[in-house]
């Protein structure tokens, strides 16, 4: 009976020492997981924090990608996010605070060009609404001329619209999630700038 007794207790004492290493080493990989999320990402010299703060609401780097055409690299730019996703269109409908940051990387990315294929984005997305006043307020925000390591800041603020920084200097807002939707998907939708682009700031790459 004692050795009966004793058997059993050695047994569960091996299935708690079993079931307390699954747990500790299930912590380490989150743990692990976590460091490599919470580090910096740099791509063709431009660094992405891990998070951003945008009036006491804290954004969190989803993913980020390099905009080419030909052999040129024109800009880089980093998707920000409330809850990382791989979901694209789950990123474009939600009425989540979010934001896209833009860095210029070449002097080939005019004011002129970077307008003109926003205007060519918009035609092309299929995802939300954008009036010709509100794509003409849009583009009204970038009068200045661009030089490289400009950085623009497209913040969605749920129940107000989608807020425009250049180098931290507020420049307009365009009302609306249904303006935020079409112009996140020229990035992210199903005919996004460039498809390399997307998974990158989707972080599938």
């Amino acid at each position: 009976m004692i050795i009966a007794n004793y058997y059993r207790e050695h047994l569960r004492f091996q299935k708690k020492r079993r079931i307390m290493k699954f747990i500790l080493s299930s912590l380490f990989v989150v743990l692990l997981a976590q460091g490599s999320i919470a580090q910096n990402r740099t791509i063709s010299g431009v660094t992405f924090p891990p998070k951003l703060d945008v009036k006491g609401t804290a954004l969190y780097f989803n993913g980020c990608g390099l905009r080419e055409k030909y052999t040129l690299d024109l800009y880089v730019a980093g998707l920000y996010l409330e809850s990382t996703t791989m979901d694209a269109n789950k990123v474009i409908s939600s009425d989540a605070a979010s934001a896209i940051k833009l860095v210029i990387t070449s002097s080939k990315v005019t004011r002129d060009k970077f307008n003109e294929s926003v205007k060519e984005g918009f035609e092309n997305a299929s995802t939300g609404k954008a009036s010709s006043a509100e794509i003409a307020k849009f583009k009204s925000f970038f009068s200045a001329a661009f030089k490289v390591n400009d950085e623009i800041l497209m913040i969605y603020v749920p129940g107000k619209g989608v807020a425009v920084t250049i180098n931290g200097k507020f420049k307009g807002l365009v009302e609306g999630l249904e303006f935020k939707k079409r112009l996140y998907a020229i990035w992210l939708g199903d005919k996004p700038a460039s498809a390399k682009l997307k998974k990158g700031m989707l972080g599938k790459m």
